[in-house]
């Protein structure tokens, strides 16, 4: 397990374990296992967490996981012998639940998200994890409705992970939604494909943007193994005051006023000794 980071701040994670089928095409439970315990996070979104279709059942070993890496579900209504929402599942260290919201996102394939509000050690946080559709249109609609719940009624730090089937950046980019609320978009890391990331689909963003210190992918030769999908790894600062300096706006330079034009000119005059 990695080492634990210093007071005030938490580890959080997302990490697609495509059905904990490995690029060698084995299902592995265990071996997701393992990477989620070397993973060290307090908080960790998982997505394709269950079956898809039929009894929609688990796949994981969540006792397994808990003594390896002491993380407990975020426990779920879904009717189903599934772990989780629509395959999304919420793992917490240390954490008292205060709230959760299943939300339906819109879209041609059946997608959801989670929204927890999360007491954890080092400071109170809204956690939203999702995993977006494959479809350009259903992830603009799914952005929309992931910034309505996301801030709605919580005076929290928000933290929004999960798989966004999304690596551009640019006008078209379903991601740029999240711009101004969410960040930093700029600072993605590459987790697709396992075996040799070249795109970013798996993100950690936060509100106020800067409580993020770091992120990376967390590659190693378990996790290049385990699934399709690298995991994503973030810290990020919780503590009061860190929360309160990220969302205070910078001051803006004061500018030197700008003369009028008329007095402008008359000065100009004068040095040309007009």
């Amino acid at each position: 397990m990695m080492a634990r980071t210093r007071g005030g701040t938490a580890v959080f994670a997302s990490y697609n374990v495509h059905k904990c089928v490995g690029v060698d095409r084995r299902f592995d439970p265990a071996r997701v296992a393992a990477v989620i315990a070397e993973i060290g996070a307090d908080v960790i979104a998982l997505q394709e967490a269950d079956r898809r279709f039929g009894d929609r059942a688990g796949l994981l070993d969540l006792a397994a996981i808990e003594r390896a890496a002491g993380l407990v579900p975020v426990k779920v209504t879904n009717g189903h012998l599934g772990h989780g929402w629509h395959g999304n599942l919420v793992l917490v260290r240390e954490g008292a639940v205060k709230r959760l919201h299943q939300i339906r996102l819109p879209g041609l394939e059946p997608r959801g998200a989670l929204v927890a509000d999360i007491d954890l050690t080092s400071g109170p946080v809204r956690v939203v994890a999702a995993h977006l559709g494959l479809f350009r249109q259903s992830r603009l609609l799914q952005v929309e409705a992931l910034l309505e719940h996301a801030g709605e009624s919580t005076d929290r730090p928000v933290v929004l992970m999960g798989d966004m089937n999304e690596w551009r950046l640019r006008k078209r980019s379903a991601l740029s939604g999240f711009s101004p609320v969410f960040g930093p978009l700029g600072s993605g890391v590459p987790s697709f494909p396992a075996y040799f990331p070249v795109l970013a689909l798996d993100r950690v963003l936060a509100r106020p943007h800067a409580l993020i210190e770091s992120l990376e992918a967390h590659e190693t030769p378990l996790s290049r193994l385990a699934s399709d999908h690298l995991p994503v790894r973030a810290v990020v600062r919780l503590d009061p005051a860190a929360v309160a300096a990220a969302a205070t706006p910078a001051p803006r330079p004061r500018l030197r006023p700008k003369r009028p034009l008329f007095r402008r000119l008359a000065e100009g005059e004068q040095r040309l000794g007009l």
